[in-house]
């Protein structure tokens, strides 16, 4: 069975979330519909735009952007200090909502989410129009928009909702791939940050069309693990496997917010190490092992990624979990300013529930080295002339005397 899975992105959420709520109490001006930013205390780390209006996005205004460079841009722009309290609450409502129609649903961010449509698709006449029923009861029930992407993976679902915005549906199944995502400028494509499109564009290649039918191997000789990640999402590969909360609930993990943008690999290294001693801790002291172990980057204009991988055995171990998280960060990273770093442990078992041995686990007898080897060579011939109980009476007799036969009938 095809899956069909939809991918669930609130318009400008934190700026949706706080127009709806100053609206309720009166507010004579809608947020979203004139120059206006949600933006955090300057002298604070959060001192950046996490949201923005369409009109305030005319005016060249980006999200992560520092604020004061924001406001000398536009000097009548409004902004609006984040209230995270609301924000979480507006969430549980979406999530809540959405549950009524699956609880096959995978919650990424506070405004964002994938959902498996594909046990329930039965119900409905098309997914388009599924979509839109979900669409248009958010918008009828709480006030604000969301953009709905509908595919065969969560790659793909997640492109087509970002296609044209607001309060829209998209479909970009795979065999709509060439017309509508190929001629898309490559900086489009899922996790084509500004160094791999700077890399990506001296090899001539400006359209996702243009990576997508490239060398997969020649990427990879410039842009290693990640390039030929790129390549795959570029020909729309992708996971299809939308993991519920219920499973989701039964890792065990952490992740921070860093002080200020790494953007080194050693200073992620760090940070991997103190959160997979945090991690391993918790799994220990709750008596559990993981299976499964999944590395998540938030960079600097707010994209997240994660990437996971199967465990060759279980393991709490906090060395394991750091190797593991440092490997998939080396796949996964583009290069560009990381905000947060995280580190999720998955089927989770108990930590004295035995554990099957692969042959890579069972310790090989050594060869002999040189002395043992002429030891056994000499022995073989005391065995072939005086029989095999020779050896053991002479080694007994030795022990008994701490002295040769030959050494006694000398003294003798």
């Amino acid at each position: 069975m095809t899956r069909i899975i939809f991918h669930i992105d609130v318009n400008s959420a934190y700026l949706s979330w706080t127009a709806v709520e100053q609206l309720k109490q009166g507010a004579d001006k809608d947020l979203r519909e004139i120059p206006s930013i949600i933006g955090g205390d300057q002298k604070a780390r959060r001192g950046v735009v996490l949201a923005k209006s369409i009109p305030a996005k005319k005016y060249g205004i980006r999200t992560g952007e520092p604020v004061a460079n924001a406001f000398r841009k536009c000097p009548n722009l409004v902004s609006v200090p984040p209230d995270h309290k609301m924000y979480r609450e507006k969430s549980d409502c979406l999530m809540a909502y959405l549950k009524s129609f699956t609880t096959e649903i995978e919650q990424v961010s506070v405004d964002e989410c994938y959902m498996d449509f594909t046990e329930i698709a039965w119900k409905y006449s098309s997914p388009v129009d599924a979509a839109l029923i979900i669409k248009d009861g958010i918008r009828r029930k709480f006030g604000f928009t969301v953009n709905i992407g509908i595919s065969s993976n969560k790659l793909l679902a997640k492109m087509a909702s970002d296609f044209e915005k607001p309060d829209k549906v998209h479909t970009l199944f795979p065999e709509e791939i060439k017309v509508k995502m190929w001629p898309l400028p490559i900086g489009e494509l899922y996790m084509a940050g500004r160094s791999s499109v700077e890399t990506l564009k001296k090899l001539e290649i400006h359209t996702i069309g243009d990576l997508a039918q490239a060398d997969p191997d020649l990427i990879a000789l410039h842009m290693k693990s990640h390039g030929k990640m790129l390549w795959e999402f570029a020909n729309g590969k992708g996971d299809d496997h939308v993991q519920s909360e219920q499973a989701e609930a039964k890792g065990i993990g952490n992740s921070t917010t860093l002080s200020e943008d790494a953007v080194t690999e050693e200073e992620a290294m760090e940070v991997f190490k103190e959160l997979a001693a945090s991690v391993g801790r918790r799994l220990r002291k709750a008596g559990q092992k993981a299976n499964m172990v999944s590395m998540e980057i938030k960079y600097h204009d707010f994209q997240s990624v994660s990437h996971q991988t199967q465990l060759d055995k279980p393991s709490s171990e906090d060395e394991v979990l750091y190797e593991t998280a440092c490997q998939l960060f080396e796949e996964t990273w583009d290069g560009e300013p990381i905000r947060l770093l995280g580190i999720r442990t998955a089927k989770l078992v108990d930590a004295s529930e035995p554990v099957q041995l692969s042959i890579f686990d069972i310790e090989m007898p050594k060869p002999p080295d040189e002395k043992h080897q002429k030891l056994n060579q000499a022995m073989e011939e005391i065995r072939s002339r005086f029989g095999k109980d020779a050896v053991v009476k002479a080694s007994l007799m030795k022990k008994s005397t701490g002295k040769s036969k030959e050494q006694e009938e000398k003294q003798g």
